[in-house]
């Protein structure tokens, strides 16, 4: 498996999107937006998606270790790197996971939350995502998606969901993301395809999938037709292109005018 990866913050804000890749292993993180509110817990979402990331790939390089096994053993080694922040809290630093490994004959993938992973296969697309986290508290949802961003109603408004969100995070009838807990891992959507039937894939954050599932300004086969051409960066390039023609959320509501977005395109 080739792999070629790229990431870029969406704004002037440090990146809290990850992305890393070997030979046998493609992972994207995208660290949860906190919309300014406190953690409990010193450190940032920058910090908490880089130390998840490499640890996640140590984890994985044994190839029999199952991709949920081996993400509880991450988080657990990462909570014991600051045994002083509140894990238990429920905005404590959290990301989206995405994983696609080859082994042997297939592909197996782990996804717990929003970040794609999209395998092109002789005759169509898989999109493999976990979209439990738009179930929950739509009308919030709706009522930010009722400003313009960079306003302070859009602010106020994007606070209030996410104080929301965070008591239904990791918990039964929530969604859930990596956090402070290996508990989450049981809860990823996992499985596997044959590497016969697959001829490429990409693991995205949504920061660049939304291009189709939010903008459709695109279609898979766009997508990986830009990718074969110009790789992940003209891939990125594109999604700024299309967001910098509405940069307050007018015709495509959203939470940021550019959000984190980072690629894994193998082959």
């Amino acid at each position: 498996m080739r792999v070629a990866i790229d990431t870029e913050p969406g704004g002037s804000a440090p990146n809290e999107d990850w992305v890393a890749a070997t030979p046998s292993l493609a992972i994207v993180l995208d660290g949860v937006s906190t919309a300014g509110l406190d953690t409990g817990c010193r450190h940032g979402v920058p910090w908490y998606v880089s130390r998840l990331g490499s640890r996640l790939v140590a984890a994985l390089a044994d190839p029999n270790e199952s991709l949920p096994t081996g993400l509880a053993v991450a988080l657990e080694r990462v909570a014991a790197l600051h045994p002083e922040g509140d894990s238990a809290d429920p905005g404590t630093p959290s990301a989206t996971v995405a994983v696609l490994r080859q082994r042997e004959e297939f592909f197996d993938h782990l996804v717990p939350a929003d970040s794609p992973i999209i395998l092109e296969c002789a005759q169509d697309f898989t999109v493999i995502t976990d979209l439990r986290v738009d179930d929950v508290l739509p009308e919030l949802r709706a009522e930010v998606e009722q400003h313009e961003t960079h306003t302070e109603e859009h602010r106020e408004a994007l606070r209030r969901f996410v104080t929301a969100q965070r008591q239904t995070r990791n918990t039964p009838g929530g969604y859930w993301v990596a956090a402070g807990s290996p508990a989450a891992a049981a809860h990823a959507i996992v499985g596997s395809t044959p590497a016969e039937v697959v001829r490429s894939a990409a693991v995205l954050s949504d920061g660049t999938s939304r291009l189709v599932t939010e903008y459709g300004m695109a279609t898979w086969p766009e997508v990986f037709a830009t990718l074969r051409t110009g790789g992940p960066r003209a891939l990125i390039s594109h999604v700024r292109k299309v967001e910098a023609t509405d940069p307050t959320g007018r015709r495509w509501p959203r939470y940021k005018s550019g959000d984190d977005a980072s690629v894994a395109f193998c082959q």
